[in-house]
């Protein structure tokens, strides 16, 4: 007996404690992070919770910033525990799989949204709407608690890799443009899914307001299910790019003049305007029955409002938001946008330039969406 207990004393010793065995399988990442709200980007090393039965280890090769990256991170939506490393808009190569993973291979191209998990068993993740779980369990890409993983915080793409449930990430197809894939996995999904919503078909008269990293996407894919598409924006600057990709009218808001004349005019309206607007404007253009499909979302102090009698004296005319869009119909718009060569107009940035990057979107100075190269971190 005492040859047994020393030989499992050494076993013991070689292998460690359960919990430090499980520790040496985590994974090693590292990324860009916010140490605070006002800190600029540092290199950051952390690991990532073990590659499980069901889920693929993916090298990120791509990452786009998005507007709600600088949200927040910036604390504007909710209050964020640091270091955060942002980053939803992901294209990699897989370089690990799970033994019961059956949707990849290791040197498959594959892509992660903005979420990463979510209870799977209520009705609308059953209908395929994870982003509306029921019991409040989506699990988002970055600066929320994993509860499906000892309630790790959870860091998103601007880093060398990520760990997902297969059932969370989507097949890129080799034939795609791998350096523009990744922002139609939130800039991509969150315009084509109010569209196919709304049934946007040939013929429709529709409006884009606000012409940036969202809007573009919205104009190509309207464009591409035979609208008739008027854009609205604040800058003459991007009126020949809208022109360029199909707008059948581009206005500039700070024109009146421009204006005129738009009353009862839209059976669709996209709304992807990340700051104040006057909402009741938008309201009086729709026709009756038309809907306004609210999709940017301003910091909280900043966000607009609506006079409740505008819905009255604009009857019959609908407002609401939309939030990105279901795995599988991540995937149907992944497919779709390959197929259909739709793509967004890209920028592309190593990663130490993610500071100035941001001081660029917040000033509009981005056509149309930065994407950051991630064999540049090292």
């Amino acid at each position: 007996m005492r040859h047994i207990s020393i030989i499992i004393i050494f076993i013991s010793f070689i292998l460690g404690t359960p919990n430090a065995f499980a520790q040496e399988k985590r994974i090693p990442s590292k990324g860009y992070a916010k140490f605070s709200k006002e800190a600029s980007f540092q290199l950051y090393e952390f690991d990532r919770h073990p590659v499980g039965e069901n889920e693929v280890l993916i090298d990120i090769l791509y990452t786009g910033i998005c507007h709600s990256d600088m949200h927040t991170v910036w604390g504007d939506w909710w209050k964020v525990e640091y270091p955060v490393v942002p980053g939803h808009e992901i294209a990699g190569r897989v370089s690990k799989v799970g033994k019961n993973v059956t949707k990849f291979k290791v040197g498959d191209y594959a892509g992660v949204g903005c979420m990463v998990n979510s209870c799977g068993k209520c009705e609308h993740c059953l209908k395929g709407e994870e982003q509306y779980c029921d019991n409040q369990q989506t699990i988002w890409t970055y600066a929320v608690h994993d509860q499906f993983h000892d309630n790790e915080y959870t860091q998103g793409g601007y880093s060398n890799n990520i760990v997902v449930s297969e059932k969370f990430a989507l097949k890129i197809s080799k034939n795609a443009d791998l350096k523009k894939v990744a922002p139609l996995l939130c800039a991509g999904i969150t315009t084509y899914s109010p569209l196919k919503f709304t049934h946007v078909k040939q013929g429709d008269k529709i409006a884009i307001a606000g012409f940036g990293g969202l809007g573009h996407m919205a104009l190509q894919y309207a464009k591409s299910f035979g609208a008739d598409v008027t854009v609205f924006d604040i800058s003459e600057d991007k009126r020949q790019d809208a022109l360029k990709m199909g707008a059948v009218k581009y206005v500039n808001v700070n024109n009146p003049n421009e204006l005129k004349g738009f009353e009862n005019s839209f059976r669709v309206i996209i709304s992807t305007i990340p700051a104040k607007y006057d909402v009741d404007m938008y309201m009086r253009m729709l026709k009756i029955d038309g809907e306004m499909v609210v999709l940017g979302v301003p910091a909280i102090d900043k966000a607009p409002s609506l006079n409740i009698s505008t819905l009255n004296w604009n009857s019959r005319r609908k407002i609401y938001g939309s939030m990105i869009g279901g795995i599988s119909e991540t995937q149907e718009m992944l497919d779709y946008s390959v197929a259909h060569n739709i793509y967004p107009q890209v920028e592309m940035i190593p990663v130490q330039k993610i500071d100035e990057a941001y001081q660029n979107v917040l000033e509009g100075k981005v056509k149309f969406r930065y994407v950051i190269d991630m064999s540049t971190l090292k």
